[in-house]
């Protein structure tokens, strides 16, 4: 679907790149197999986004010995026990703190409760002794500050510890739940469906349901936006830049992470994702009449005239446009056809609401989406379309890498394709826009594997960020009610293997052209070694800056700082804003550490190990020195 074929007469007045962006020259190839990615599996793992690298001076911890069969490349090992180097960066009082905050995450009434018990203490002790307890306990340890001059001790602390930061503005509307429902059925109904509800051809998955408008249910980590107006998604376009720019002056290379449902509409996200996912379906269906279903979704290469002859029976258009769609794009020259370059057939629209055209297998017809759009509703993909574009740009200008979160599997595919998108005009010189990809779904390698065939193809870089996920349990509650199949692995195990199976893959690809690019945004320690294990065979250095490691503030210093003083480029994903504005994120936090820290005792028992070190040494006011 090549995006400078929709978007002339929808953004006449745009710029180049927003026409290339949103539909870029040649053609529409990308992962439609894309449907999802974000955070956080099962408690046991978290989101996280990312910022500056800083190098730092290879640390003691750090053992480097000759690799036996290659005398030229050094072998790295990080030793996770040293407390002396993880810990070196805290005084005895933020170790203190950690444990406190640790053992009270493992309480269930507190955890349950702590949105309760801390208005309950606002009302007690009023709102500066509030202020003040939280800043010694939950919100010190996951918050950095109130705004970009109260964080700048703490990211200058940790970079000259060699770990970067991510700057998050971290601050979200205290709705309550039927404000939340009401804002999304709001938001993601089109007007056509509100005069004519069932009547367009729309599955249930990615319709807007209220038993699941409010989408902070069942969520870890993920910040959650909810749409009210345009003016609002330029507000939410500002706090973006302003990380943006924030992150450019710190460092150079920072990254800055972004989510598209802050930046429009989400009604959008839901009707171009169902289309592109039903066009997925369609080539399946054509790879399954030519005896090819059940492949790994890039050896699904179908047979060029079998295919013309197959689009010609189901009426998807007459035998001429059939033969000028190949002829046109110079496609099946092979003479076979691919998912990659399969989007190319899909697309001669005009307009936005014109592209959310569906295949029709039963009539054999072209149909769309929905019977009609408003004049408003035009704008506002456009004005979604802009935005991203202008995100994209000031990013370039900054010298800031662009992560886009992922979020539900039912915004997930249009989130992918736009991002695709970016890629393949930021991507060119140096990785720039980096696409979330959840291993915790089925279709995560699909996913990841055919993105890089595509960036492949046309030579621009890729860059991911690895995640579990963070929303396992409002997807398979929303899948079971709802009724249609559960997008999740069956379980954690399942989830382990398809990420070190994606990462590998992305290792291998960075280390046969080091045009890839990974962000391994993870607390899982042995995810760590696994890397730094293929690493060392691929002879992959860190200085390369091709492999990157993420966790977030306050979680897991035992991984991230050993990492960051050993050379390799690590970020603390770093939340910042006012006290009573950053409640619902401590809140979220409570509950993610819950299951993380009864979990594990590991952290807690490190954290204990270096306190008892430090008071026997007589180090009682230990003091970081840098």
């Amino acid at each position: 679907m090549s995006y400078n074929k929709v978007v002339p007469a929808l953004v006449k007045s745009s710029s180049d790149n927003i026409k290339r962006i949103c539909l870029s020259h040649g053609r529409f190839r990308s992962t439609v197999a894309s449907t999802q990615r974000d955070e956080v599996e099962g408690g046991k793992e978290k989101q996280v986004d990312e910022c500056t690298v800083v190098k730092a001076a290879q640390a003691d911890l750090i053992i480097q010995s000759k690799n036996t069969t290659d005398a030229q490349t050094q072998k790295i090992e990080i030793d996770f026990d040293n407390t002396h180097e993880a810990y070196k960066s805290k005084d005895n009082i933020e170790l203190l703190r950690s444990l406190l905050v640790f053992k009270l995450c493992t309480f269930d009434f507190l955890v349950d409760k702590n949105k309760e018990l801390m208005d309950l203490s606002k009302k007690v002790f009023g709102q500066r002794l509030f202020e003040r307890l939280m800043k010694m306990t939950f919100y010190g340890q996951f918050v950095a500050g109130e705004d970009h001059n109260s964080i700048k001790p703490l990211i200058h602390k940790n970079q000259a510890f060699g770990v970067g930061s991510v700057l998050d503005y971290s601050v979200e509307e205290d709705l309550t739940q039927e404000e939340a429902e009401k804002k999304e059925m709001d938001a993601c109904v089109s007007e056509a469906e509100k005069e004519s509800p069932g009547v367009d051809h729309r599955e249930k998955k990615y319709k807007a349901h209220r038993q699941f408008g409010d989408r902070r249910g069942g969520v870890i980590s993920a910040r959650t936006y909810f749409y009210a107006d345009e003016a609002k998604c330029d507000n939410q376009m500002e706090t973006f830049l302003n990380c943006i720019k924030a992150s450019g002056g710190a460092s150079v290379d920072g990254f800055s992470a972004i989510k598209m449902t802050a930046l429009g509409r989400p009604q959008f996200l839901l009707q171009f994702s169902e289309v592109l996912v039903k066009w997925r379906r369609f080539f399946i269906l054509l790879a399954a009449q030519q005896g090819k279903s059940g492949m790994d979704a890039l050896e699904q290469k179908l047979e060029l005239e079998q295919l013309k002859e197959s689009l010609t029976k189901l009426g998807v258009g007459n035998k001429d446009d059939i033969e000028n769609w190949f002829t046109g794009e110079k496609l099946g020259s092979s003479g076979t056809i691919d998912l990659l370059d399969w989007n190319s057939l899909i697309n001669d629209r005009t307009s936005i609401s014109n592209l959310l055209v569906i295949p029709n297998v039963e009539t054999g017809q072209l149909e769309p989406l929905l019977r009609k759009f408003t004049v408003e509703e035009e704008k506002q993909m456009k004005r979604m379309l802009q935005r991203v574009d202008v995100l994209a740009k000031h990013a370039v200008e900054n010298g800031v890498r662009l992560m886009v979160d992922a979020e539900q599997t039912y915004f997930q595919p249009a989130i992918s394709r736009l991002t695709l998108e970016m890629q393949r005009i930021f991507n060119r010189e140096k990785p720039i826009i980096f696409n979330t990809y959840q291993c915790y779904l089925k279709e995560a390698y699909d996913n990841v594997s055919v993105d890089v065939e595509l960036s492949r193809r046309e030579g621009w870089y890729f860059g991911a960020k690895l995640v579990r996920g963070a929303y396992m349990y409002q997807e398979r509650s929303r899948a079971e009610e709802i009724g249609y199949e559960d997008p999740i692995n069956p379980d954690y195990e399942a989830t382990n293997r398809m990420y070190h199976k994606c990462l590998e893959f992305v290792l291998e690809e960075i280390d046969h052209n080091r045009k890839a690019n990974v962000m391994v945004a993870s607390h899982n320690e042995d995810t760590v070694k696994f890397t730094l294990e293929k690493m060392n065979q691929m002879g992959l250095s860190p200085t390369e800056n091709k492999v990157y490691f993420g966790q977030l503030l306050g979680m897991c210093d035992q991984i991230s700082f050993p990492l960051g003083q050993a050379g390799f480029p690590v970020y603390k994903y770093v939340p910042y804003g006012p006290v009573n504005e950053v409640i619902p994120y401590l809140s979220r936090r409570a509950l993610e550490n819950r299951g993380f820290m009864k979990g594990s005792q590991r952290e807690r028992s490190l954290l204990w190990m270096e306190l008892k070190r430090r008071l026997l040494s007589g180090q009682i006011l230990y003091k970081p020195v840098y």
